[in-house]
C-alpha cells in the first residue's frame, strides 16, 4: 500500500527518510553527501512523486521505492 508523503507529520517523515538514508547504502558518487543532503534528496523524490513509501502488511515494514518500480495495482497475499 503505498503511503502518500503528505499524510505523514513532518517529524516523523524526516525520521522515516532518515532512516531510509541511513540503511540503503548506496554510493552518491566520487563526491561524498551529507546526511542532509541525502535526505533533501530523498524528500525531492517524494514531493516530486519519483519515489512512493511504500507499506507491506505482510513484512509490516515500510520502505521507500521509486515509482516506476512500484505497480500500484498489486495487491498483497496473506
Amino acid at each position: 500500500m503505498i503511503i502518500p508523503w503528505q499524510s505523514l507529520e513532518p517529524d516523523t517523515l524526516q525520521r522515516l527518510v532518515e532512516q531510509f538514508v541511513l540503511m540503503e547504502g548506496t554510493d552518491y558518487g566520487e563526491q561524498e553527501s551529507t546526511l542532509a543532503d541525502k535526505v533533501e534528496t530523498v524528500l525531492t523524490q517524494l514531493r516530486q512523486g519519483v519515489a512512493v513509501i511504500v507499506y507491506s502488511e505482510l513484512h509490516e515494514s515500510v520502505n521507500i521505492v521509486p515509482a516506476d518500480r512500484f505497480d500500484s495495482s498489486w495487491t498483497e497475499h496473506p
